[in-house]
């Protein structure tokens, strides 16, 4: 049966926390095409083999990393330990094919664990449940595998339950040889290839046995897509504690089928990759960003923001800027992020509203010709009302022109036309308890 009340105890920092930092690197930021290359050009393994020859980032420096995460008003990050492509950026005893035999010689997993801590973030790691490079997992009509219209690469032979055991085992030591761990992000569920088809109840009773306190996601049930049985009253108990919407903010939030608030999280990336693509130049602007993480947090949602360092190991200078506007946002704004929720009113008309408590943050990102309205209150509820960014008074309007809205309540945010910062003004009003 599934433990309700323990699952609330696991999931209540992060709810707090509310945004996060992915980090996709591994091999494929040499070619440099996204972390798919290998599947989406049906690459041979022989053609992708001179790339762990070559991993050599020399400009890694997790600590940077870790900086810009928290600079950014990050609170978490999640690291591909091991992509879809089977190359571990741990110190596995259970293949050859990792960042310690590279020219790296360096088992990077343990030194992001160590500098993400010192910023003070919880740290998690991602792991592919799918793997292109052992020779037990299907390759020919595998939905996703390189090699899948390859006739030659029959599967006589490949022997599934030793992948499995294979894959408990790597799982067993990244649980075992780094410390406490606070999520473990599994990708992800297909076809046949879902629940107890990677024993999941097995692997999941021993990750929780070493890790007691990790959240896991719900992919081992299901992709981005689906929500899987923690959706339901009646989860399994390979369930995960959170949905994992990929590339979309869900339209309403997440609720079970009897109405019960769902713990998710959108994982997003900044431009069209995961992985490193040196021509993709689609990158997001921070002020959109910031609205995404505010939209996610208004539905109960994190948000899971991706960088993708290159083979050097350096986060894309674009990257870097983008995470900088963030934060500089962050910084003074962050008090309407961390800790908050829905605020149960409906969605007004010129942004946001998040909540936490007896303390409403009105995230206004349209001006208003007159004073600003602030929807779904009464004056008599309200204590005071602060400009969050500097703590500054608000006032109640009480001009001739909002007098015939008796029973809206407006503040005017400036002296002129624009808003005080027109990516995102927060307006705090603190109601009478």
């Amino acid at each position: 049966m599934f433990d309700w009340t323990a699952y609330q105890k696991r999931v209540e920092w992060y709810q707090e926390a509310r945004f996060g930092m992915f980090i996709h690197w591994g091999l494929y930021a040499i070619p440099a095409r996204g972390e798919w290359v290998r599947s989406v050009e049906q690459m041979p393994e022989e053609e992708y083999l001179p790339f762990f020859e070559e991993f050599d980032p020399v400009d890694f420096d997790p600590r940077k990393w870790a900086r810009a995460a928290r600079e950014a008003g990050m609170r978490y990050a999640v690291l591909t330990a091991k992509h879809h492509d089977g190359f571990c950026l741990f110190d596995s005893a259970l293949t050859d094919f990792k960042s310690t035999n590279t020219k790296a010689g360096r088992d990077l997993v343990a030194e992001y664990l160590e500098a993400f801590r010192a910023e003070g973030l919880k740290v998690g790691l991602y792991y592919s449940l799918l793997d292109w490079h052992h020779p037990d997992y299907p390759h020919y009509g595998d939905q996703n595998h390189p090699l899948r219209n390859c006739p030659e690469e029959k599967n006589e032979g490949r022997d599934f339950s030793r992948y499995l055991e294979y894959m408990h085992g790597q799982v067993r030591e990244l649980c075992t040889n780094y410390g406490k761990l606070d999520i473990m992000w599994f990708d992800f569920s297909y076809g046949d290839l879902r629940g107890e088809a990677w024993k999941a109840t097995e692997l999941v009773r021993m990750v929780r046995s070493l890790q007691p306190d990790v959240i896991i996601d719900n992919r081992l049930e299901v992709s981005g897509e689906g929500f899987g049985s923690i959706a339901t009253d009646s989860p399994n108990e390979y369930s995960g504690d959170f949905v994992s919407p990929e590339q979309i903010i869900p339209p309403y939030g997440l609720k079970s089928e009897s109405g019960r608030d769902l713990v998710w999280e959108a994982c997003v990336t900044m431009n069209d990759h995961w992985g490193y693509c040196a021509k993709d130049t689609h990158f997001k602007p921070a002020p959109m960003l910031i609205r995404k993480l505010v939209e996610c947090v208004s539905k109960n949602g994190n948000m899971l923001l991706n960088v993708g360092p290159d083979a050097k190991g350096n986060i894309p200078e674009e990257s870097l800027r983008i995470l900088s506007g963030i934060g500089h946002w962050m910084k003074r704004n962050s008090a309407s992020v961390y800790g908050c929720a829905a605020s149960g009113l409906p969605k007004p008309e010129n942004g946001r509203i998040t909540r936490n408590g007896n303390r409403l943050y009105y995230h206004i990102t349209e001006g208003n010709i007159g004073g600003i309205p602030l929807y779904g209150i009464s004056k008599d509820r309200i204590k005071y009302i602060r400009l969050l960014a500097d703590g500054s008074e608000l006032a109640v309007s009480s001009s001739w022109e909002t007098n015939n809205y008796p029973d809206i309540v407006f503040v005017n945010v400036s002296n002129g036309p624009c808003l005080p910062d027109e990516t995102d003004t927060v307006v705090e009003v603190v109601l009478k308890e």
